[in-house]
């Protein structure tokens, strides 16, 4: 154990508490809206980076670059993917959903939205919605805690196991007390955070290479350095761009800004983040092959950036610069228990279970318990031997989220003749597709999210269009909604 590293990794686990505790000081009588949506006050720094530092998890400071590190340039694709999707939610999906948001009887979660946006009475959509919400976020926070077990380990010694409790129970706690505020505030330090780390660490390790080292790769790994090794490896990677039109966590900062002209600062805040982040986060791979060599250990626990870093680095800079990952892996963790709460509590236990009785005090605390509960079935996910890879993990929620949510809201937002049944089909349809195609066709090499994406929207549009036409007043909102948007 490095005294060094842990002193730092101790000193920022409580600045990350401190946060919550400031936050549940200074708004203990906050109302649902401003416990899960920080009230739309986000300022653009806030909102751009958060929304990044909650995309951009573990995965993407060991997942990713680990797959690079072993099987080559190819996974480039999903760098590829990842910043071209992020890049068009901003450009095109976020003025509108704002707007949408606020004109729907200012919804505050996506499954509330998109019942609100058909001015429907019944519940399924927001019940079919909770659900794919509660089981993708179980699976997509249980990486994230991985992530922290596995790096804690690596630095401290500590159980891998015991190590993701520490981790689960300073993500709960800061989650538990502050909300959406301080969870935005806690990833927009956490993204600054990231965003020198990946720049660092592999232009550090760049200048130490050794001459001949990208040789050396080509003579163990033939295709290493070809980027166009099969047409599935180039679908697959793009279509990971699609996940960004539906991963809720995300797309739910787009409804928290302040103003439509913050949001346009935020996007180029936001964008120009997510592509240094994906770029650097390739390099991280590309670099840590031919200045670690492949190592079997390295591959199998995704340690490429951690043992770079640690080679480099005295430990009081690798303690800070690991920080990072933890960083990652929290912020991303914070917004899925929030995300996941917001659903069951406005879209299950409200509407569903208690009616106009819930105050906003009962609607708090029924939130405050899923974020305990879902922690819960993470970490036995999480710590379960067949749980998989970080990447793994990633994948599977990442697809589920943007087959059955990216069509369903892309479409409520652009065609004004879409209907609430194309909605709950559509959104039915893409998880099912997705997860079917994991099941059963993951051997043909494609990423289940691609079928499942056009699966959804197929069975969207045809029903909305064999089913009668929206009413003359979910068009007005339709219209109203465009207005606001100032389009």
């Amino acid at each position: 154990m490095n005294i060094q590293e842990v002193s730092v990794f101790i000193i920022y686990l409580i600045f990350m508490l401190a946060i919550g505790v400031w936050f549940f000081l200074r708004n203990n009588s906050q109302t649902e809206k401003g416990y899960f949506l920080g009230d739309r006050k986000m300022g653009p720094w806030v909102a751009a980076l958060s929304a990044g530092a909650s995309d951009m998890s573990a995965w993407v400071l060991m997942g990713l670059p680990t797959s690079i590190y072993a099987l080559g340039l190819g996974q480039v694709w999903i760098s590829a993917g990842l910043a071209i999707g992020y890049s068009l939610s901003w450009i095109y999906e976020a003025p509108r959903l704002r707007t949408f948001s606020i004109a729907a009887n200012d919804s505050i979660t996506i499954p509330q939205y998109l019942t609100n946006r058909f001015m429907s009475e019944s519940k399924s959509l927001q019940i079919i919605s909770a659900a794919v919400f509660l089981v993708a976020y179980t699976i997509y926070a249980a990486s994230s805690i991985k992530a922290c077990g596995t790096l804690f380990n690596t630095v401290t010694g500590i159980d891998t196991t015991i190590a993701m409790y520490l981790a689960a129970v300073i993500v709960i706690s800061y989650t538990f007390l502050g909300g959406f505020s301080a969870v935005s505030w806690t990833d927009f330090f956490q993204g600054m955070l990231v965003l020198c780390a990946m720049l660092i660490v592999p232009i550090a390790a760049a200048t130490m290479l050794e001459p001949g080292a990208s040789s050396k790769i080509a003579a163990e790994t033939p295709n290493y350095w070809n980027l166009f090794t099969s047409w599935q490896e180039v679908i697959s990677g793009l279509g990971w761009g699609l996940g960004y039109f539906g991963m809720p966590h995300i797309i739910i900062r787009f409804m928290s800004i302040n103003s439509q002209r913050e949001l346009r600062k935020s996007a180029k805040i936001g964008i120009s983040w997510t592509v240094i982040i994906v770029i650097f986060a390739a390099l991280v791979g590309v670099v840590g092959r031919m200045f670690i060599g492949f190592d079997e250990a390295v591959n199998n626990n995704s340690l490429v950036f951690v043992v770079m870093t640690r080679r480099i680095f005295p430990a009081i800079i690798s303690g800070v610069l690991l920080s990072a990952v933890l960083a990652a892996a929290m912020s991303t963790a914070d917004s899925q228990l929030l995300a996941a709460a917001s659903a069951f509590a406005s879209d299950v236990y409200r509407p569903v279970i208690r009616g106009d009785k819930a105050g906003n005090r009962e609607m708090l605390w029924a939130g405050r318990i899923v974020v305990l509960v879902i922690a819960v079935a993470a970490l036995m996910i999480a710590s379960s031997p067949n749980a998989g890879s970080i990447m793994s993990l990633v994948s599977n929620a990442w697809g589920v989220f943007g087959a059955a949510f990216g069509p369903a809201i892309m479409l409520s937002l652009f065609w004004k003749r879409f209907t609430f049944s194309g909605a709950a089909c559509g959104i039915f349809t893409g998880a099912i597709v997705d997860i079917a195609w994991l099941m059963y066709m993951s051997d043909t090499g494609v990423y289940e999210i691609i079928p499942g994406f056009f699966a959804g929207l197929a069975v969207a549009v045809l029903v909305s269009l064999v089913s009668p036409k929206p009413s003359k007043e979910v068009e007005e909102l339709f219209d109203r909604a465009i207005g606001m948007a100032g389009e």
